[in-house]
């Protein structure tokens, strides 16, 4: 009996090793063949001289091609105006206007505005200056905590080009003529904008104002 259990043991052990050994063997050679992860650093993001022409002036600025307009924009260029919100496009605080078209900023890479007529806040006026839409944002108190101000602006001066282009929206009533300046109007285009305030009455008032017509 126990030269049983010793011939039991041995067998154990061997066994044991053996698969061991096995299970060793193929984690070596996963190992072996699983690519080697890239550091974040690695020449597969190199920077890039990016030129960018933001409210007038242009900017050589060395970037990650993986950097958005937003973070270039106030990160390298210091125009923070432009606030970083949800960062995924649905809220408007990021917006600028590229080549007379408002656009979210969080949403598209520095590299792909290079060479384009980018207008921040920073651009639109100055505090002894200021555009009529700031002027008249100003008289109607559209603003309270003033994070999602810069965007409002932005979009609304963009906005009004639209309509006065006559590039007709979802409450257009009749897509064979020309888009009209309406309260309606205003709203429906300016919806991809949120103020967390609910200051929206206000800003209505000052588009109206700019624009010219009853709010």
């Amino acid at each position: 009996m126990a030269d049983f259990n010793l011939r039991r043991r041995n067998f154990l052990k061997t066994s044991t090793a053996a698969g061991g050994a096995v299970v060793a063997g193929n984690l070596m050679s996963e190992a072996e063949a699983a690519p080697v992860a890239q550091p974040a650093n690695s020449a597969t993001s190199a920077s890039l001289t990016v030129l960018l022409r933001v409210n007038g002036t242009e900017h050589q600025v060395m970037l990650d091609p993986r950097t958005t307009l937003l973070d270039a924009l106030r990160e390298r260029l210091n125009l923070t105006g432009a606030k970083k919100g949800c960062d995924q496009g649905q809220c408007g605080a990021c917006t600028v206007i590229v080549d007379g078209r408002r656009i979210t900023s969080c949403l598209t890479l520095a590299v792909m505005q290079a060479g384009h007529d980018i207008t921040t806040i920073e651009g639109l006026g100055t505090p002894t200056n200021l555009h009529p839409m700031q002027a008249a944002f100003v008289k109607h108190d559209g603003y309270q905590c003033g994070f999602c101000t810069p965007g409002q602006i932005c979009s609304a001066v963009a906005m009004l080009e639209e309509v006065k282009a006559g590039i007709p929206s979802h409450v257009t009533a009749d897509l064979t003529k020309r888009s009209e300046a309406t309260v309606a109007e205003f709203r429906e285009r300016m919806s991809g904008n949120i103020c967390r305030c609910g200051a929206y009455s206000n800003i209505q008032e000052a588009i109206a104002e700019v624009a010219g017509v009853k709010a």
